[in-house]
Formats: C-alpha cells, structure tokens, sequence
C-alpha cells in the first residue's frame, strides 16, 4: 500500500467516524440537508477541511455539457455523497462512479442516514472498483 493509500484510509476513518457521531446524535428520518449541515460541523470539530455543494464541469467530447454538484469534498481529496433513502440503489453506485471520473478525486463515500445505523459504501477511483 502507497502513501497515498495510507492518507486515504485514514482520512475516510475518520469522515466515518463523523458519519457515526452524527447518526447517533440525530438518528434517522431527517431530510439530506440536515446530515449534509450536521457533517460539515462534525467534520469541522474533526479539525478537517471540507467544502459543502462543490460544483464540477461535466465534458462530453470536450465541451461544457453542465455540472454536477457533490455534496462534500474533504481535503479536498474524498467525495462524500449523501442519502436518506430507504435503500442505496443502483443509481447511487453509478453517481458515486461518474463523481469520481468527473472530478479524478480518488475516494467516494456514499452514506445512508435513513436507517438506525449509517450505511456506508466506499468507492475508489477507478470506475470498476467494487464498493468496500
């Protein structure tokens, strides 16, 4: 395992570590946005960086096709989509997957608030990565 690597699992150790904290402290049956504000502050108190609705360009053939806008970005290094949906579907994989080839960010986390216990999911960079 690279540095890199290294740097990457312990960084997303600690954004899970957030995501627990704040699963606990509200539970489940909130609105995205208030896990999305409730992270920012978590991860903030966790003295890292993080960026709230980052807005990323979306080529096709090399042309501006529109944007894509990723719930947070953490160090500017792990991507951290979050839900309060039943389930994760299909759908959440594909957008964790294009979210990574859009922005070359090597991590995404995709995160369920919806149950009593936060789900998590990690994507890496490279599109036929299987979640961890």
């Amino acid at each position: 395992m690279n540095t890199d690597e290294h740097r990457w699992n312990a960084l997303t150790e600690r954004i899970i570590g957030c995501v627990f904290a704040v699963s606990n402290e509200l539970g489940c049956g909130f609105l995205e946005k208030v896990y999305e504000n409730a992270m920012v502050v978590a991860l903030r108190n966790a003295g890292l960086a993080v960026q709230q609705q980052v807005r990323f360009v979306v080529l096709y053939q090399g042309v501006e096709v529109d944007e894509y806008i990723a719930d947070l970005v953490v160090e500017g290094t792990i991507l951290v989509e979050l839900k309060a949906v039943k389930a994760f579907d299909e759908v959440h994989t594909a957008q964790c997957i294009n979210l990574l080839r859009v922005t070359k960010l090597p991590v995404c986390l995709l995160v369920n608030f919806a149950k009593p216990r936060a789900e998590i999911k990690r994507y890496m960079g490279v599109p036929s990565s299987p979640p961890t």
